[in-house]
């Protein structure tokens, strides 16, 4: 049995598959509602039944009194629907809206990409789950404070892991850790979400996606989010890189390309390796979009990447017509005490 649910306030609606909690069906769809350990215990998915009924397979969560039970509340991660649904509860939509926490986390998953890229799965404890839009970032919170910025690489409806693409970074103590030393099951400590680089939902323009290298990241994740919410504006990636061991998952959005009416992809690679025997694009990524797309007033770009791609696009797309609250970027900054080893290693 399938029931559909309908937030007044917005009036979104929603399918609920048999055994499937109100949250798990609104994420799943790439509807945002509030939660966070989503095993009933905390209360941030509490919202109001105002039409039709639901149960606990379970028994009535620890977060939800008899009182609030009483007048209609609900909590949303462990209530089931016996029928259809309205409900009243607020719809995270904005970086503002999203709690920033601190948390431990363990080493799930970690294997390499490429050989300059490593995918770090994390695992939050039992009782935690972080809520963030995709495209967000957290930080590594090393031992002596210092911290390290990586974009989230799943979509929201995604969350058992938290994935990550890490590139080698020369000089980069964090990173070098990370590729050498760190292993399955070790300890890590995060903060977040962090950032302001997510889908703004309520634009009707069609989307350039520009990626440089791990910039990829975040773009995966707002992609993938924008295919769960069933987003039919026109999605074009562009996604540059160096040589074709680079594009660490270029089947990924190829296979994209050919299950999403309305997405297209275009790989660019600037330094194409003899053996790669390359016969697809070629050139600066930016480059490519303009070549493709002259007038660009109509869109919204969203890029992310090294800062020096993310500044030759933003500059050359504005000059092309794109006006500039358009234009979304995540630059891939080093942090200040690696660019400080490398200015002095370029100076001796």
């Amino acid at each position: 049995m399938t029931c559909k649910v309908r937030i007044e306030t917005s009036g979104h609606e929603f399918i609920v598959q048999d055994g499937e909690s109100v949250l798990d069906a609104a994420l799943r769809q790439g509807l945002s509602l509030p939660y966070s350990c989503r095993g009933g215990t905390c209360g941030a998915c509490k919202g109001k039944v105002v039409a039709g009924e639901v149960d606990y397979p379970q028994g009535t969560p620890p977060a939800l009194s008899a009182v609030e039970q009483a007048t209609g509340m609900a909590l949303f991660c462990q209530a089931r629907p016996r029928g259809d649904l309205e409900i009243e509860v607020r719809e995270p939509g904005a970086a503002a809206d999203m709690q920033v926490k601190r948390l431990p986390a363990r080493v799930a998953k970690k294997d390499f990409l490429a050989p300059d890229v490593v995918r770090l799965c994390l695992k939050l404890p039992a009782a935690e789950r972080l809520q963030f839009l995709a495209g967000q970032y957290i930080d590594f919170i090393l031992a002596d404070g210092r911290r390290r910025s990586f974009s989230l690489a799943n979509a929201p409806h995604d969350d058992e892991f938290l994935e990550l693409h890490l590139r080698h970074v020369e000089k980069g103590e964090f990173t070098e850790q990370v590729f050498e030393r760190m292993k399955v099951k070790d300890m890590v400590r995060i903060e977040g979400p962090h950032g302001e680089f997510y889908l703004r939902e309520d634009s009707p323009r069609p989307l350039i996606f520009v990626a440089g290298g791990t910039g990829f990241a975040p773009i995966k994740g707002i992609i993938e989010h924008a295919f769960a919410a069933a987003v039919t504006r026109p999605m074009r990636l562009y996604w540059g890189a160096r040589a074709k061991v680079d594009l660490y998952l270029d089947e990924l959005p190829r296979q994209w390309a050919q299950q999403q009416a309305n997405f297209s992809y275009t790989p660019v690679l600037s330094s194409p390796a003899a053996e790669d025997q390359w016969r697809e694009r070629t050139g600066y990524v930016h480059e490519a979009v303009i070549a493709d797309q002259p007038d660009l007033s109509g869109y919204d770009v969203y890029a992310a990447g090294p800062p020096a791609m993310v500044r030759a696009a933003r500059d050359a797309f504005v000059a092309q017509g794109l006006p500039e609250a358009q234009f979304y970027s995540d630059p891939f900054e080093f942090a200040p005490d690696i660019l400080a080893k490398q200015q002095a290693q370029q100076q001796q």
